[in-house]
């Protein structure tokens, strides 16, 4: 008997439970309700040192909209061709409220048309932010770039002091241009190890400061200086 009381219980407060979620889903669907309004909006990225304004602009949402009454794929379209996404996505709550999580590409470099300077990321996409003026101690880049520059901008800032510009030659090799109008040409094989040993040759003979305008370091045997 006590079992069979403990079953029913149970069992009512089962159907009760349905009742009120089916409830509150019919509710929401049909415009009503709390959970049938964004009353909040939760964007975050995975730095903590981006400026989010951009995203909020291209989600386009206002507290008090409908949640069901928004297509999230739109939204998300939207939020991806804002300059500096890499991936985004847009998740309904089942409060009603909306979550938008972003990557970010993160800058290693600029690259120039010759005007502006726009932000590059390290696999060599440009991000469509530009500035009228170049960063302090940045590498920047002109013409096509490959898809990997990680590696060959970090070996650009041991000569940062001296260096205008990098090249992408032939879709091959790099030239490096510094501002004293030097052209540096680089191996296809190993060039950062080309740039090891221009930063050698600059601290012992000041080579970057003479009058030169070429330096030659394509055959691995020699270097050219013209």
């Amino acid at each position: 008997m006590k079992r069979n009381l403990w079953f029913w219980m149970y069992f009512i407060a089962a159907i009760l439970l349905s009742i009120y979620f089916a409830a509150r889903i019919i509710m929401a669907h049909m415009g009503y309700g709390p959970t049938a309004m964004i009353q909040h909006i939760s964007i975050s990225a995975d730095t903590n040192d981006k400026d989010l304004t951009p995203i909020i602009a291209a989600a386009g949402i206002a507290p008090g909209t409908h949640s069901r009454a928004i297509n999230l794929e739109l939204v998300n379209e939207r939020i991806a061709q804002t300059p500096g996404v890499r991936k985004s996505t847009v998740r309904r709550l089942s409060n009603g409220n909306l979550a938008i999580r972003v990557k970010l590409y993160t800058a290693v470099a600029e690259w120039t048309d010759g005007t502006f300077y726009y932000p590059i990321s390290a696999d060599g996409t440009i991000v469509k932010k530009p500035s009228e003026t170049r960063g302090i101690g940045t590498i920047v880049f002109r013409g096509n770039v490959p898809n990997e520059i990680g590696e060959i901008t970090k070996a650009a800032h041991n000569l940062v002091g001296n260096l205008d510009y990098l090249e992408w030659i032939d879709g091959r090799r790099w030239n490096l241009v510094t501002l004293g109008g030097i052209t540096i040409m680089l191996p296809e094989n190993d060039p950062i190890a080309a740039i090891g040993n221009i930063v050698v040759l600059d601290k012992k003979h000041n080579i970057l400061s003479k009058d030169i305008k070429i330096i030659d370091m394509r055959d691995d045997t020699r270097i050219l200086v013209k």
